[in-house]
């Protein structure tokens, strides 16, 4: 791997301005693994101006040029798969396995998937005597989250690069060790100079210097609902445009007539993925009240079988939460569970049994939850389950809407239209039919707090395009 001291502006690398570095640890076994520079300002400006140079030319070639970049930097990251599933296990505690068919699987899906769209999108069209055209937006500053780095940095870049945009990268300062392996790829790729540019630091400093530049058009961020208010609030202050693809807190309904044991085992199985910091993690499991303790049965034989433990071990099922600071809060969040009268059914504050040092958190589920609690409303991103009974068809419609949130969820039922039809009713960005397959070319985001825009496939592009109306 490349040395991690620099940063990537204008197509080289660069010593970055200031003398600050930012540790990075190994959550697995609490010890530092690597380090990074602590991005000022003006790296910011540097990045910046990088990225608005090399706009002009870039925004100008053709969809056909820019298809053959992608396609070269897929190439890349494929060739370096193995080495970015590595990179992520060792900087954020995702199994090895999870990383190689997720952390690093999914990025390059998501890229195959902006591979097959760009060649099928339309930049123009015409209405009436006007040719409506969709034009690059510019400068994008791509904010990512440290629990999928690799993919959400692929989300946004691919996209851009697509919609003919220039990228300023700020990574996670808790996992940005992976987003020097994919400038390496974007090397690999022959990527023009500026076209891709990497700062690493803080949020407070690198992405709120982002935020507020005035040269930078588009704001793509993903993270807590919390800081995606910050950053909006920052970028209103030069009216860019902000995606932002924020928390979430998914209702898993099973219905009735459901095929119970398999979607309550795969539920389960779902939110303890990546330990449970998934943003669309199927958090709160909604059954039919009388049949609430065999779902608590189900679901503490599925959470009994987990192996916890260190990531390079192929045997581990599921590793540490990327930090000491998520471990507490996943504690705490757990302790209000037990404090507000939730049924503990398995797991809880104790640590688990792994034989190993680092951010480690039992596989936990509570019942009798109801959506007053606070387990049930405020998103934990740690492999935490509620258990909420509900009385009839239309309690568990108001249970999965009861949620300030709105990414993600899931409806379970024997009749195919019945449970389609529930999923129209569910206030959400995505909904899972019968444990339908996750598709990297449909749009991804969300209703209400969960965030404003989407990402992924053709409706990925629409967030780096400005529309022109040309009248003829």
């Amino acid at each position: 791997m490349t040395d991690t001291t620099r940063l990537f502006i204008a197509g080289e690398w660069r010593e970055p301005a200031g003398t600050g570095s930012i540790d990075v640890e190994n959550p697995a076994t609490g010890r530092v693994c690597g380090s990074v520079p602590a991005g000022t300002v003006v790296d910011v400006d540097a990045a910046v101006a990088a990225a608005r140079a090399a706009f002009s030319a870039w925004s100008r070639t053709t969809p056909a040029e820019r298809l053959g970049h992608l396609e070269r930097l897929l190439a890349a990251m494929r060739g370096r798969a193995e080495e970015i599933a590595s990179v992520i296990s060792m900087e954020m505690g995702a199994p090895l396995g999870f990383s190689r068919s997720v952390q690093a699987g999914l990025p390059i899906r998501v890229l195959e998937g902006f591979v097959r769209t760009l060649p099928e999108y339309r930049f123009e069209h015409a209405v009436g005597n006007s040719c409506v055209v969709r034009e690059p937006a510019g400068v994008v500053a791509a904010i990512t989250p440290w629990n999928y780095p690799m993919h959400q940095a692929i989300a946004k870049l691919g996209a851009a690069l697509a919609a003919g945009c220039t990228v300023v990268l700020k990574p996670s300062q808790v996992t940005p060790l992976s987003s020097y392996v994919l400038a390496e790829a974007v090397v690999d790729a022959g990527l023009p100079a500026g076209v891709f540019n990497l700062v690493t630091g803080t949020g407070g400093v690198v992405g709120e210097a982002l935020a507020a530049h005035p040269d930078v058009d588009v704001v793509s961020f993903t993270g807590s609902t919390s800081a995606g208010r910050r950053v909006a609030a920052t970028a209103a202050g030069t009216i860019k445009r902000v995606g932002l693809e924020l928390g979430g807190k998914s209702a898993n309904v099973i219905l009735p007539d459901a095929d119970f044991e398999r979607a309550v085992r795969t539920g389960t199985r779902q939110v303890l993925n990546n330990t449970g910091q998934t943003c669309t993690a199927w958090t709160r499991m909604l059954v039919p009240a009388d049949r609430q303790e065999e779902a608590v049965a189900l679901v503490r034989e599925e959470m009994s079988a987990v192996v916890v433990g260190q990531p390079a071990d192929e045997s581990t099922t599921m590793g540490p939460l990327a930090s000491a600071d998520q471990r507490d809060t996943v504690l705490g969040y757990i302790e209000k569970g037990i404090g507000e009268g939730a049924r503990l059914v398995c797991g809880g504050v104790e640590r688990p049994d792994c034989g190993a040092e680092g951010h480690f958190v039992a596989p936990t589920a509570f019942a009798d939850v109801t959506s007053d609690m606070v387990i049930a409303q405020e998103e934990i991103f740690g492999p935490v389950l509620s258990i909420l009974p509900y009385r009839d068809e239309a309690h568990a419609l108001e249970i999965a809407n009861d949620s300030r949130y709105g990414l993600s969820g899931a409806v379970w039922s024997a009749d195919q239209e019945r449970a389609t039809e529930f999923a129209g009713r569910m206030r959400t960005g995505q909904v899972f039919v019968n444990g339908g397959a996750f598709n990297p070319c449909a749009p991804f985001g969300g209703y209400k707090q969960s965030g404003i825009g989407r990402e992924l496939g053709a409706h990925g592009l629409e967030d780096f395009l400005e529309v022109k109306a040309v009248h003829l």
